[in-house]
């Protein structure tokens, strides 16, 4: 097995110290934008129940104001009408917040989609490029200054694998890199709940 500075060694966490950081990040987003989904949801349902409640008195309002112009005369007629020109100008106000909340509502499914297709991934299996295996369980390799290991028993070893990856592609560069820099022996496992799947294709 060949030798690696531990500086060399705490690059590489930090690399994948880093991206963890980045996932993080951008799982906060998307959990912020999801509450942010659900408040504008109940704007909205809020929005809708109130602008039906106006239309209809509008309505209800002009069909009682249209009743009594008819019967009162022309001059009566004249400001019925200018309501009625008010009336359209704010249902063209209140058909273009609804076209605004809308499009809101479509941005924020589309963050919504994609919160979920990360949950679902979040179940699914993760790779981790293994570096070594030992007997006993002392690893001198652990250290609180390292991130994204995994420690797994595969009876009768223990293994030591770098780096938490959703994709095989990911797994296997990082693989690469470890190879670079004297590595040889190390390959890409697929791991779930804790559990080595299987080696997988190191290219």
């Amino acid at each position: 097995m060949p030798f690696i500075e531990e500086s060399d060694l705490l690059e590489l966490h930090k690399d994948v110290d880093k991206a963890q950081i980045i996932n993080e990040r951008l799982l906060d987003q998307i959990k912020f934008k999801n509450k942010e989904l659900k408040k504008s949801k109940i704007q909205r349902n809020i929005f809708a129940g109130i602008t039906t409640f106006f239309i209809l008195a509008a309505i209800a309002f002009g069909s009682l104001t249209a009743g009594i112009s008819i019967s009162g005369g022309f001059s009566k007629k004249n400001n019925n009408n200018d309501l009625v020109f008010t009336s359209i100008d704010s249902l063209d106000a209140i058909k273009a917040r609804i076209d605004n909340l809308k499009e809101q509502n479509e941005e924020l499914s589309l963050v919504k989609e994609f919160y979920l297709a990360k949950e679902f991934l979040e179940k699914e299996k993760i790779y981790s490029v293994q570096v070594k295996s030992f007997v006993d369980n002392n690893v001198t390799l652990a250290s609180e200054a390292l991130t994204n290991t995994l420690f797994v028993k595969t009876n009768p070893f223990y293994s030591y694998s770098l780096g938490n990856f959703e994709t095989l592609e990911e797994a296997q560069s990082f693989r690469k890199q470890l190879v670079d820099i004297g590595f040889d022996d190390a390959f890409v496992a697929s791991y779930k709940d804790g559990k080595r799947i299987q080696i997988e294709d190191p290219y």
